[in-house]
């Protein structure tokens, strides 16, 4: 899209030069690619997942399933999938794209939650791709997230979890330097928690760790929150990962963890709750220096994950 305005011989040189360049070493408009995704439906938003992991260099694979729910009824979702590497077990990077359709009918912008995220992600792939692993790592890039887990849900179902040996999930990461972190995905998650926090020490980055953390496709790995024999079946290593400004991520500390006497106003709602799942979910809140960190931050985690469970 971005070279339509180009006359012809200028786009067939430019496109003769991204071929000449090594993929790896192309620098992209970070906040292009999370604009990309302000689309109509999200079928058209599988399409740029898609579109950005080719124009990366990976040959991603749609995996479609049923989805949908009361509310939506029954509906085709697509989960986005490329694989890293090789390895007798693996370590799952994932992230939803789906947006969440506002009560006018409308689709979000959906750019902080969680288009942000999915072009971190696809950044942290591009920098996992020339590592030495001892694992797979499979990129997933979820969708109908919003309508309640049931791409991550579905992918569990159609694979399993034998061969999983963590997985570092993202969910809000379009602005701010500190990265929030969950801590109530079970006591098998200790270690993930650790890789984290060592990570966090060696950037020298603000990381607030979070005893009760807002849920996304984590909970269906992990079995938190989840009952039955879906929580039984779900105790994998995971931790899920977000950014925001430094205020931001403190006041939605405490309007989580902080009981009664938290010290917030009354009625106080964390401003990115404020975005969410509404029409200010918006481009103008995006900082592509928060992507790109976020991206870097995600492949030294999975990086660390990996020698980490090597010994």
């Amino acid at each position: 899209m971005l070279f339509r305005s180009l006359a012809a011989f200028g786009a067939a040189a430019a496109a003769l030069l991204a071929v000449a360049a090594p993929v790896a070493a192309q620098e992209v408009d970070l906040r292009a690619q999370v604009a990309a995704y302000v689309q109509p439906t999200n079928e058209a938003r599988t399409r740029v997942v898609v579109d950005q992991l080719r124009a990366a260099g990976f040959d991603p694979v749609v995996e479609t399933f049923a989805g949908g729910n009361r509310q939506t009824g029954a509906m085709e979702g697509r989960n986005v999938v490329v694989t890293i590497g090789d390895g007798p077990r693996e370590i799952l990077l994932t992230a939803h794209y789906d947006a969440v359709v506002l009560r006018d009918g409308s689709m979000s912008q959906g750019v902080v939650d969680n288009a942000a995220s999915v072009v971190g992600v696809i950044e942290a792939a591009k920098i996992l791709r020339s590592k030495a692993l001892n694992h797979r790592v499979r990129i997933i890039l979820f969708d109908q997230e919003e309508l309640g887990l049931i791409g991550a849900r579905k992918w569990i179902a159609a694979h399993g979890l034998a061969d999983v040996a963590a997985v570092v999930n993202s969910d809000v990461a379009g602005y701010g330097d500190t990265m929030m972190y969950g801590l109530n995905n079970g006591p098998q998650s200790a270690g993930v928690v650790r890789a984290v926090r060592e990570v966090c020490a060696e950037r020298a980055m603000h990381c607030v760790g979070y005893p009760v953390y807002p849920p996304s496709d984590d909970r269906a790995f992990s079995g938190a929150g989840l009952g039955g024999e879906t929580a039984a079946a779900a105790v994998v290593p995971t931790v899920s990962l977000g950014f925001q400004d430094h205020v931001g991520a403190h006041q939605m500390w405490l309007a989580f963890n902080g009981g009664e006497t938290n010290g917030l106003a009354e009625g106080f709602v964390p401003r990115v709750f404020q975005l969410i799942h509404s029409a200010d979910d918006t481009m103008e809140h995006i900082d592509p220096a928060t992507v790109k960190t976020a991206g870097e931050v995600y492949a030294a985690v999975v990086a660390r994950l990996d020698r980490q469970l090597a010994n």
